[in-house]
């Protein structure tokens, strides 16, 4: 089991990670009936896009030398209504440092590639941009 998610009233869950007893609360957004005071499960989503592709990175680029300490990414979330689910997920990715063209394509193919794009569904648009920071 990974995890255990308990609905606590108002409209909120509670996700505890069973291996690390870390815990995670949700709300939905205020365009949803929520106080949008935490992320949503839709923003947990969209943002495990992001930490994926970068973990991804980082763990294949080991092998090949490979640092991206101080990468982050810019996510953004688009809804769409009918039924409400996310329509696009916009990601801006930022490398700091100097890489090669090899290395670029290898980012860009392991982000496109990583598990958590993979697993989402193909109608799901994501956006993904590159941004190199010498």
């Amino acid at each position: 089991m990974t995890s255990i998610v308990k609905y606590i009233g108002d409209l909120r869950c509670e996700s505890e990670h069973l291996q690390s007893g870390s815990i995670i609360k949700t709300d939905p957004p205020t365009d949803n009936n929520g106080k949008g005071e935490m992320f949503s499960p839709t923003d947990l989503c969209a943002t495990s896009l992001a930490q994926c592709m970068l973990t991804t990175i980082a763990i294949l680029g080991r092998d090949r030398n490979l640092n991206i300490d101080g990468s982050y990414a810019e996510v953004t979330k688009i809804m769409i209504p009918k039924p409400r689910k996310i329509g696009e997920i916009i990601c801006e990715l930022y490398f700091k440092g100097e890489f090669s063209d090899d290395e670029k394509s290898f980012i860009k193919e392991t982000a496109l590639n990583c598990p958590v794009a993979l697993s989402l569904h193909p109608e799901l648009k994501k956006t993904v941009h590159f941004n190199y920071d010498k």
